[in-house]
């Protein structure tokens, strides 16, 4: 019997991205959006279930735009991050505008996942290797965690600078992810341009292609306790994923199996991408991966 795992989409931030969600530009030559083509390939490595993460106020939009589409090819369900959402005896500050982070957006999910799950955003192509290694991971009978991380030199765009997270890894494993906010052409700089380092074209990043058990909602749960208590007046304050992920390492409770994907990873960074991604996509549908998508 096949064991059940679940795909968790990070999609609360796209209505703010794209300037409302019907703003969306097709990538597939039938209106499809890069999440389309990342279902079709996670259904495709046994992934049984879909788990959005939205906000209310795009509910409609997305369900008409991408949701129902989806839900032909795979068991839906939709769970809701909205800055009220708090642990009990927390009160969200009335002038709190700014979503929790991708922490808080996982936490949400914790009464619809009760079985091994990736997480992806919303609006990026990791390609079908990648679903396939994450899949075959999330079946093993082990509590490790894995991320499947791509090569820097297939995640760049000849468009501007990038934002990565840079993977150090020891036998295998995830030891830190050090995010770079300034990265062009296997070089990232820290003074505005002034100098720049270089960075071996090889080096895994991480694109946020996660696996985890269902443990995890624990460790964030607590986790976003102390975080309220030291930041919840601070108005921008984000609990992020690869902090909880970096804290259970650092702590020796967790190992984070490290995966790579050697293919090219797809995003529109910037709008000049777009092209490059149509392209890329129309090929491959072209050569026949995407039937019936």
């Amino acid at each position: 019997m096949s064991k059940d795992i679940t795909l968790v989409v990070m999609a609360a931030g796209m209505g703010s991205r794209f300037g409302g969600l019907k703003q969306i530009e097709p990538i597939g030559p039938n209106g499809e959006v890069l999440l389309d083509f990342s279902v079709y390939d996670a259904v495709l490595a046994g992934f049984t279930k879909v788990v959005f993460v939205i906000k209310h106020a795009i509910e409609k939009d997305f369900k008409e735009v991408i949701g129902k589409r989806i839900a032909n090819r795979v068991k839906v369900e939709y769970v809701f991050q909205e800055i009220d959402d708090l642990p009990a005896g927390y009160v969200c500050p009335e002038d709190r505008a700014k979503p929790w982070g991708t922490a808080h957006a996982i936490l949400c999910c914790k009464d619809v996942v009760k079985e091994p799950f990736a997480v992806i955003n919303a609006d990026d192509f990791y390609g079908r290797l990648a679903f396939k290694r994450m899949a075959d991971f999330l079946k093993q009978d082990t509590p490790d965690y894995c991320m499947v991380g791509f090569r820097l030199v297939n995640t760049l765009t000849e468009n501007g600078h990038v934002s990565r997270g840079i993977c150090e890894t020891e036998n295998g494993y995830l030891k830190s992810v050090v995010e770079r906010t300034k990265i062009m052409d296997c070089k990232f700089t820290e003074d505005d341009g002034a100098t720049w380092t270089a960075l071996a074209p090889d080096t895994v990043v991480s694109m946020n292609l996660w696996g985890f058990r269902p443990d995890l909602f624990g460790y964030i749960n607590e986790g976003f306790k102390k975080f309220l208590d030291e930041k919840i007046n601070v108005p921008k304050s984000e609990y992020y994923l690869p902090s909880v992920v970096s804290t259970l390492i650092d702590s020796g409770e967790k190992n984070v199996k490290m995966l790579v994907a050697e293919e090219k990873w797809y995003g529109v960074t910037y709008k000049e991408d777009k092209q490059v991604v149509v392209d890329a996509i129309g090929k491959m549908i072209a050569d026949g991966l995407y039937e019936n998508i």
